[in-house]
């Protein structure tokens, strides 16, 4: 599976979602900026996609709710590692209230990966934060145990999260 992602303005991409019926995707949008994920086996629709692989998954991308995305730049030489740890997280969060969906995506044309979550609504999201299932995800962030204190080195800069409101 691949997903694409483009950006625009809302109103830019909504027409050309609307022009495209028979294809997966998702308008998101915050106060800065839209963005429109494009998810299907085949090529994208888009003119300049940023190219991600989807290696793992659960749920569905809907039409409404709040999407997390996770920015991480990886190393070369740090792929394989950290495909590993989320390849083989403990999927803890696929059970807490207001999870709709999960993505896992690798770059085909950058370093970034990204880690797409999409809840209910924002207030999901943040009870998310408080949780145990989170806090035992992260309990190692920081620390020789952790993913970011392996070597070789893993990250190549830092990460950053963009928030987006889905509502069609």
């Amino acid at each position: 599976m691949n997903l694409y992602l483009t950006s625009g303005t809302v109103d830019y991409l909504l027409r050309f979602k609307e022009k495209q019926p028979e294809e997966t995707m998702v308008l998101m949008a915050n106060n800065e900026s839209a963005l429109l994920v494009h998810e299907t086996d085949g090529d994208s629709v888009f003119n300049e996609p940023r190219k991600y692989e989807v290696i793992d998954s659960s749920g569905s991308l809907d039409q409404e709710g709040f999407a997390v995305l996770n920015n991480i730049p990886v190393t070369d030489e740090g792929r394989p590692l950290f495909e590993d740890r989320f390849l083989n997280r403990p999927r803890l969060i696929e059970n807490e209230p207001g999870f709709v969906a999960i993505r896992v995506l690798r770059p085909l044309s950058s370093n970034t990966y990204i880690i797409l979550t999409v809840w209910e609504n924002e207030g999901a999201f943040e009870n998310w934060q408080k949780s145990k299932a989170y806090e035992k995800a992260h309990k190692n962030r920081g620390t020789k145990a952790g993913i970011d204190g392996a070597k070789p080195k893993i990250f190549e800069s830092a990460s950053y999260v963009t928030k987006y409101y889905i509502n069609e």
